[in-house]
């Protein structure tokens, strides 16, 4: 079944509280909340405060999405804010091992984020540890870019990868994600989609996401 993950990236910040409980009443499992530090990433967002203040008032999986480098220097403050999950980037840090075990031994699970032009071959060794991989459709550090479709083959190759290992790490697309792209990805094997301008900045942010779940449903 196809897990709906909506970025707070694009949602409206001066209504953050009701846009949360909005997406969360349209049936959202996850909500993805991307940090990126203006450094691995032009972009410059969100911190442990922010995830903290919205812990209380939500029951769905909060993904932190960690576009930041040395991401091991922020894995106790993000858990201690409420996190569930913690996704960093491979291009981010030699000792990406290291961290894997840091964020588990954190009481969270762990994902691993390739940017579109990286290969999947440095999940290797690291596979058999990962809840999740994180294929990013678009560059990361900007919400509302245009979907990159060659990473299409890429999702297909995981996917056939996970069930030949028959392995239960899942794999979330995130970037342009749309009633368009999410049946797309979603035939080439993702599990979770993370949806920004495609939910929060349409005039009804329920149905938005309801009829992205449904077209990406549709086999």
């Amino acid at each position: 079944m196809i897990q709906m993950a909506p970025s707070i990236l694009s949602a409206d910040f001066s209504r953050l509280g009701e846009q949360v409980k909005l997406v969360e009443e349209a049936g959202a499992e996850v909500l993805h909340i991307d940090i990126m530090d203006g450094h691995f990433v032009p972009n410059l967002t969100f911190g442990p405060a922010l995830v903290k203040s919205i812990r209380d008032h939500s029951r769905m999986r909060f993904d932190v999405h960690l576009m930041v480098e040395k991401p091991e220097n922020f894995i106790k403050d993000f858990a201690a804010a409420g996190a569930d999950h913690i996704t960093f980037h491979l291009e981010t840090t030699p000792h990406v091992h290291r961290v894997i075990q840091q964020i588990k031994e954190q009481g969270m699970t762990a994902g691993i984020a390739l940017n579109p032009a990286t290969p999947l071959d440095g999940l290797k060794y690291i596979l058999e540890d990962l809840d999740m991989v994180l294929l990013m459709t678009v560059n990361p550090g900007y919400g509302g870019q245009k979907f990159i479709p060659h990473v299409i083959p890429k999702i297909q190759v995981l996917h056939h990868h996970l069930e030949q290992k028959q392995s239960s790490c899942l794999i979330e697309v995130d970037g342009g994600i749309n009633l368009e792209t999410a049946s797309v990805v979603a035939k080439a094997g993702a599990h979770i989609l993370v949806a920004g301008a495609a939910v929060f900045a349409q005039p009804d942010p329920q149905q938005a996401l309801k009829s992205i779940r449904q077209a990406a449903s549709v086999k």
